[in-house]
This record gives C-alpha cells, structure tokens and sequence, in this order.
C-alpha cells in the first residue's frame, strides 16, 4: 500500500514539473512573438529584432505575471512614439500565448 502511494506521488511530482516547464516554455515562446511583432511596430532594423525578442523575454523574469512585460513594452512604444495601445498590446500578448501554447504543446 505504501508502496502505490510513494508511486502516485512520485507521479504527481513528475507532472507538475513537467506542467511547469511546459508553462515555462509557453511564457517564454510568448514574449518571444510579442517582441517579434512588436519589433516590427516600432520600427525595429531587422539586423536588431531577434535581440528586441530576447529583451521582452527577459523582462518577465522581473516579477510574477505580465505587468513586467507590459511596462518594459509601454516604455518602449512611448520611447518611440509608436502608435499601439494598451489594449492592443494586452490583445496581442494574449494571441501571441495561446499561439505559443500551440507550438509549444504540438512539438
């Protein structure tokens, strides 16, 4: 009996560090389409965009949730004068995760 719950457990442990890897990924393949469409709206040479990508990826690790990238991305369409609203960046992170969640998940 023991044994069958030591085995569920240790399963339980395997899932959840695989779901958070996998919603790690998933974060990370996000902010990494944002910053690429974005790049684009702010004018971005092509030569600097996978560096642009890079930069709204790392901004996540700031602090839990979004409002991290929101800001560093807001700071930039200002910094540019860029027209995108907020409204359209918070829609277009939340397209850029559930495409993300799709590549992501499909590989």
């Amino acid at each position: 009996m023991a044994d069958t719950f030591n085995e569920r457990e240790k399963g339980f442990e395997a899932k959840f560090k695989l779901d958070q890897e996998t919603e790690f990924k998933v974060a990370c393949r996000r902010n990494k389409l944002l910053g690429l469409w974005l790049a684009e709206k702010l004018g971005i040479n092509e030569s600097e965009v996978e560096s642009y990508a890079g930069s709204v990826v790392a901004s996540d690790l700031e602090e839990p949730g979004d409002e991290d990238v929101i800001r560093k991305c807001l700071a930039d369409i200002s910094e540019r004068d860029a027209d995108v609203s907020e409204e359209a960046l918070r829609a277009k992170l939340e397209e850029c995760a559930a495409e993300a969640h799709k590549q992501i998940v499909g590989e």
